[in-house]
């Protein structure tokens, strides 16, 4: 299991949100790039970058910021925005070695499907999930079915990775939900990365103490920012 450090792109700057909220924004740094460059000092082997401008406009706008980010030599994934063949086609020629597709996956199967087959594996799915409901639209809308349901939607179309996070835990280091994990778990047939909660190296081992093989990576943003553990202690936590 891996640890992902995560990097929330808005206006040029590094942020985080909390419960998804674009009101209730922190600045932890003014150069994304930056931000990416300390984690790879710290050991992160993998980096996740949303463009928080991208996902409210339906385009992808900090395509620049991931292609130098990208430069730096690790695994990038990338979401936010990606509404279009063309879209998901530039994040992957920037760099981006996955790209998450979130709302186009639920409002334009046609646009999975097409990279689905163009991309194969490099196209994972996020399912987001705020009181039990999926959300699209940069966290602003609310789809009519459950994650589960989605995860299941998803997967008949065949997508072989799935990004689940849960929107009311995002950015209040709280904790993670086991028992949702585990649901997830249960519901994933092949891969997912998880996200939502994330405030302390003991939240890691207790993700890692579920044994769940189908869990391979964990995404941090907040926990990092605030130094409540390194890199390289999160990513032991998970061995």
């Amino acid at each position: 299991m891996i640890l992902l450090p995560a990097i929330d792109i808005r206006g040029g700057r590094a942020v985080r949100l909390e419960r998804g909220d674009f009101d209730r924004e922190t600045v932890y740094g003014d150069d994304p790039l930056e931000a990416a460059r300390a984690w790879i000092d710290e050991g992160a082997r993998a980096l996740h970058v949303v463009d928080l401008d991208g996902a409210r406009e339906g385009v992808p706008r900090s395509l620049g910021y991931l292609e130098r980010i990208a430069r730096l030599g690790v695994e990038v994934e990338y979401g936010g925005g990606l509404r279009s063949f063309e879209g998901v086609r530039d994040a992957l020629a920037a760099g981006a070695g996955r790209v998450i597709l979130g709302t186009a996956a639920f409002r334009d199967p046609e646009l999975l499907d097409l990279a689905l087959e163009a991309f194969g594996a490099q196209v994972a799915v996020g399912v987001d999930v705020r009181g039990g409901r999926v959300s699209v639209a940069g966290w602003t809308e609310e789809a009519a079915m459950s994650g589960e349901e989605a995860i299941a939607a998803m997967q008949a179309r065949g997508v072989g990775t799935v990004l689940y996070t849960s929107v009311d835990r995002d950015g209040m280091l709280g904790g993670p939900d086991l028992d949702e994990v585990r649901r997830v778990s249960a519901a994933v047939e092949g891969r997912f990365l998880y996200s939502g909660g994330i405030a302390s190296v003991a939240d890691l081992e207790a993700l890692r103490a579920l044994d769940l093989s189908n869990l391979v990576g964990v995404i941090s943003g907040k926990a990092l920012y605030e130094r409540r553990f390194t890199v390289a202690e999160g990513q032991a936590a998970l061995g």
